[in-house]
């Protein structure tokens, strides 16, 4: 037992079939049992969130007769957060012939996320990519072409081929926007049920399985539930911790967060992935940070004055005077360095005073020689989008003086602990996408989220819940649980009105993002983390006591949501820094200051580490219990991450 948390049983991924690596998916899809065409009418399954990974999910399930209840939060699918995503999406096609293949992209992603991730989920993600890419052109998804018409790709972070295909700077947008019209047309057969503007405030349980929701609807207020055959979880990541990230101010934890306090286990929830190229802060007048797109790291290379405290403009600093610090650490990789290195490394050289910008943390990235060789048009028909946008906020023509980029909270790979057939420890409940810990290991490479979500709700899904439905017929929901888990949400509801204190919710958000910032963020230490621990209760606590949410529960009210969700991130944000504490190794996005190489680089311990840290809610005021998933590397033997 430790000062902070209880150790518990170990646990096990049952679901994965024996056998050579790359016959697995083929053996589970032919061994799950399935559902006949009849049948699947009379089965219900509810799934929240309408992103990638929850679009492709009630499309294709509808698709296939099952009776789909879907919500969102946002007044429209099309506005989930995938929709941001903009570099694009890898696949094992190797259309440039350079060497790619199902077990290249196998190998990138196992090492890319520091060998903490499974190396058969990760397999199933490589097979499973090249089946995504046809999918999305037959749904008329407009990925670049090259001349000849064939598809185009291009590189990626953390590879030394080109797999990613893309739309410009909107492939997030265009692969939305083809899930969003498969599942508007299952909507309009009536096979899906949608529900806008509604958002998941509890699970209900019956017998120890997940059978339904509770939802508010958030014009008219009222709390209604709905059950189900099973529940899905496809609500996305919990990067607004921070308060300040790349992800959309509505992006929450609340739907896996009900879900972990009835027991659902929480995985990984320390690795979060810091995103090396996003337009640095301006001032405390900001509720979000904008991303440029990893892509932009194709051509553009970064760099800051080689002397500590140049206040000269980039264009007065001679090459002579300019360190290009990736291409000089990282010779082989270069500025296509995995995000988690590119992040670390301009933190670096803006703690040495090196840094560019207003406060000096910033970095350049400098297309001068992009224009150069291929031409300004070339450049703007790769990147037009993006240079007009940070144009916008920033005032600056990029393709006059470089951008100006520092990392920022972007993505989490720890989520709710799933086993194969993305089946939490709940009976019942499934966890797809963002929201499920399963495939990235301690840091995501660059187009692999798009993958995962799309994978996840096209391909495997289908196969796994077929096969739970299968096995056996669930019988109604008995209203004494749909009764409690009501009332479990108007309390809450009721408490968050009542208590008319002095502070805005979004003043608490503010100061818990800061908190997480400065001692959870890119660079972790003990004793950071521990100031952290004695922190986070004390803000927690001054939230019940003082936080004011005006208005009632009877109608809109944007502060009432916004409070139940900064209520859940509270209590998230201690176990992430007691996840960051325990774990004395440095892997991936968990940079441990305590445990780097000489030269600075992180120093995994495998012989201590090497599992899957899922978490086991203890109770209001009690501390959670850690359960281990060890795992093993029978593929990609773990060795030195280096990209030098």
């Amino acid at each position: 037992m430790s000062e902070f948390y209880d150790i518990g049983a170990a646990i096990t991924d049952d679901a994965v079939p024996g056998g050579p690596i790359e016959n697995r998916w083929t053996t589970r899809k032919f061994e799950a049992k399935l559902v006949n065409p009849a049948n699947k009418r009379k089965k219900t399954v509810i799934i929240i969130g309408t992103g990638l990974a929850g679009g492709s999910a009630g499309a294709t399930l509808g698709e296939q007769g099952y009776r789909v209840i879907q919500f969102c939060f946002q007044d429209s699918p099309r506005r989930a957060h995938s929709i941001a995503a903009q570099g694009g999406i890898n696949a094992a096609k190797n259309y440039r012939n350079d060497g790619d293949s199902v077990h290249r992209l196998f190998y990138d992603t196992v090492k890319g996320g520091d060998y903490r991730s499974r190396e058969s989920n990760v397999h199933r993600l490589a097979e499973i990519s090249t089946q995504i890419i046809d999918q999305c052109v037959a749904q008329g998804v407009p990925f670049a072409r090259e001349y000849g018409g064939l598809l185009d790709n291009r590189s990626f972070g953390g590879t030394q081929v080109s797999r990613t295909f893309y739309a410009r700077g909107q492939t997030g947008q265009q692969l939305l926007l083809g899930a969003y019209q498969a599942l508007l047309r299952q909507v309009e057969l009536g096979t899906v049920e949608l529900h806008a503007r509604h958002e998941m405030l509890d699970l209900i349980m019956a017998d120890g399985v997940a059978r339904g929701v509770v939802v508010r609807d958030l014009i008219s207020g009222e709390i209604k539930s709905y059950t189900a055959d099973a529940v899905v979880l496809a609500s996305g990541g919990y990067s607004n911790v921070y308060f300040l990230s790349t992800n959309a101010m509505g992006s929450n934890v609340t739907a896996s967060w009900r879900a972990h306090k009835h027991g659902a286990y929480f995985a990984n929830p320390c690795f979060t992935q810091i995103h090396p190229t996003c337009i640095p802060v301006s001032g405390d007048h900001q509720s979000k940070l904008t991303l440029m797109s990893e892509s932009l790291r194709n051509d553009g290379r970064v760099w800051v004055p080689v002397r500590a405290g140049d206040q000269r403009t980039p264009g007065d600093i001679p090459e002579a005077e300019r360190d290009y610090y990736l291409e000089r650490i990282y010779p082989a990789f270069g500025n296509l360095v995995p995000r988690d290195i590119a992040s670390r490394a301009a933190k670096n050289v803006c703690d040495e005073g090196r840094g560019v910008g207003p406060g000096g943390l910033g970095v350049y990235l400098d297309f001068a020689d992009a224009i150069e060789r291929l031409g300004l048009e070339a450049v703007k028909a790769k990147y037009g989008n993006l240079f007009t946008m940070y144009e916008r906020i920033t005032g600056e023509n990029p393709y006059e003086m470089p951008m100006r980029i520092y990392p920022a909270v972007h993505y989490t790979m720890g989520g709710l602990w799933v086993d194969y057939d993305l089946r939490s420890n709940i009976p019942g409940l499934f966890v797809i996408g963002e929201a499920n810990f399963s495939d990235h290991g301690a840091n995501r490479l660059g187009a692999s989220a798009l993958m995962q979500g799309l994978a996840d709700g096209y391909f495997v899904l289908p196969t796994a819940i077929g096969d739970y439905l299968a096995r056996g017929p669930v019988g109604e929901v008995d209203e004494a649980a749909i009764s409690k888990a009501e009332n479990r949400v108007r309390t809450m509801v009721d408490t968050l009105l009542s208590i008319k204190g002095d502070r805005t919710v979004d003043s608490f958000h503010r100061e818990l993002g800061h908190i997480m910032w400065e001692h959870c963020g890119m660079e972790r230490t003990e004793e950071g983390l521990r100031k952290a621990l004695g922190l986070i209760p004390a803000l927690r606590a001054e939230f019940w006591q003082r936080v004011n949410v005006p208005g009632s529960g009877d109608d809109l009210n944007q502060s009432l949501e916004r409070a139940g969700r900064v209520a859940d991130f509270l209590e998230l944000a201690e176990l992430m820094v007691i996840d960051a504490l325990h774990r004395t190794e440095s892997a991936g996005g968990h940079f441990r200051a305590e445990s780097q190489t000489e030269d600075g680089e992180a120093r995994r311990d495998d012989e201590r580490f090497s599992y899957v840290a899922a978490w086991e809610w203890g109770g209001d005021n009690a501390p959670p219990t850690l359960h281990r998933e060890a795992l093993e590397f029978d593929y990609v033997h773990p060795t030195t991450r280096s990209y030098k």
